[in-house]
């Protein structure tokens, strides 16, 4: 297969979106261990205490987002030279995360526990993955097209990610970790080869030659964008902390660790599921005004969460189906208004990767965030992994359903003041449907 891939039409079809979506899959498959599974990992196989390996994943995550906006910078170097650039570049990061995923699960140094084993690895590991994550990501946005364009892209991005989340969250308990690498491997292999033979962004017809300092500092001058990543801070970590706290709370609150892989499944298939009706939802009534409906509907269903306990086993299964749906919203449409506005700056083609290098700080923040505040706090409370203790228990029920809740509520109040009520007073072409070509 040619590394130069053919470039993008003005309306791409269903396989030349899957071409490019299919890296979103091991991509996915390899996050959820990273940000899910790692800290109840550690913790639980090699008793970790909650304090110190909250500070480790603070400070990995930190290091990892602060560097995003550079490995953005650089990847946006290698657009301008050539996609075989970006796809060569993309190939050896694939090489240096999976490599960095064999030694972080099967640590090959004397005490697994140490903080600082566990801090390097994390941060190789991550540098590996964010690189082949923002430039992947900046791909598809060079590809242009209208607003349903810019959102079937990311979409079919994202139901590869969700595909892969959910085999990465059923395959650990059926084939062990060393069987579930081996699979990921594969994926990453295949991913890498379709994506070489997707649509490219067309050339840009004249050369890119500001300084690294001015194109890294650009994206903050644009109001739209900093309303926009303030809203997807918000939204992100009102995600991040449930997904830091869900293993915990399905195992200690509801006793129900057996369960696990249906619950799991089931909340990122019904994300899945939901995709198209979303894309449907944008064709009508645009990417701001559905994103603000998934909002409200993950407050409503974390809102019922708060409320369950030891043996909700069913309950808890339609928390995760109605909180799948929303997650839909919260992975294709962010997404694609940020694609919507570089393209309104007239700035396709150019500074991709910058604005999403800071897109992706900012949620890696929201991760750093969850895991360096909620596990030290939770153990401050007197939650302990395993113990029945009842106000640990209730501080866990707090920090995983009330606190999303309300920090969820405040990024829908942003969404709405910043995009929805001006779509509503003027259409700006940023939230409003466009027509097709």
């Amino acid at each position: 297969m040619s590394l130069q891939a053919a470039p993008a039409s003005a309306s791409m079809g269903a396989m030349a979106c899957l071409r490019y979506g299919l890296l979103g899959l091991p991509l996915a498959f390899v996050a959820l261990p990273l940000y899910l599974h790692l800290p109840n990992y550690y913790a639980r196989e090699y008793a970790m205490p909650l304090g110190t390996l909250g500070s480790v994943l603070l400070l990995a995550r930190l290091f990892d987002a602060i560097t995003d906006p550079w490995l953005g910078r650089l990847g946006d170097r290698l657009h301008a030279r050539s996609p075989r650039r970006v796809l060569g570049a993309g190939g050896v990061a694939a090489l240096l995360l999976l490599a960095g995923l064999v030694l972080l699960f099967f640590p090959p140094w004397p005490h697994a526990q140490l903080p600082i084993a566990l801090l390097l690895m994390l941060i190789f590991t991550s540098l590996a993955f964010s690189f082949l994550s923002i430039t992947h990501q900046s791909w598809g946005a060079r590809l242009g097209g209208n607003e349903l364009q810019r959102a079937r892209i990311v979409a079919w991005r994202e139901a590869a990610a969700l595909l892969g989340v959910v085999l990465a969250s059923v395959l650990p308990s059926w084939l062990g970790w060393d069987q579930w690498i081996a699979v990921f491997a594969l994926a990453l292999v295949a991913g890498w080869l379709a994506w070489s033979g997707s649509p490219s962004p067309q050339p840009l017809s004249h050369a890119h030659t500001s300084s690294w300092r001015e194109d890294l500092i650009h994206p903050w001058r644009a109001a739209p964008f900093r309303r926009l990543l303030a809203v997807f801070i918000l939204s992100g970590l009102a995600s991040a902390v449930p997904a830091t706290l869900v293993l915990f709370f399905i195992q200690d609150r509801l006793q129900a660790a057996a369960w696990e892989p249906l619950f799991l499944g089931t909340y990122f298939i019904a994300a899945a599921t939901a995709m198209p009706l979303w894309l449907r939802g944008v064709a009508r009534w645009g990417l701001s005004p559905c994103w603000l409906a998934g909002m409200l509907l993950s407050v409503m269903v974390f809102a019922w969460a708060a409320t369950l306990g030891s043996g909700d086993i069913l309950a808890f299964w339609w928390v995760c189906a109605l909180s799948g749906l929303a997650l839909g919203a919260d992975l294709a449409l962010p997404g694609a208004l940020l694609a919507g506005l570089i393209s309104e700056r007239g700035e396709q083609g150019q500074r991709e990767g910058a604005y999403f290098g800071w897109w992706n700080l900012a949620a890696k923040l929201n991760l750093a965030l969850a895991a360096g505040l909620a596990l030290p706090l939770l153990e401050w409370l007197g939650y302990q992994p395993g113990a029945a203790n009842a106000s640990g228990l209730q501080a866990l029920s707090l920090a995983y359903a009330v606190l999303p809740c309300a920090i969820k509520s405040l990024a829908a109040l942003g969404l709405y003041l910043a995009f929805v009520r001006p779509l509503r007073l003027s259409g700006p072409a940023l939230s409003k449907p466009e027509e097709s070509p």
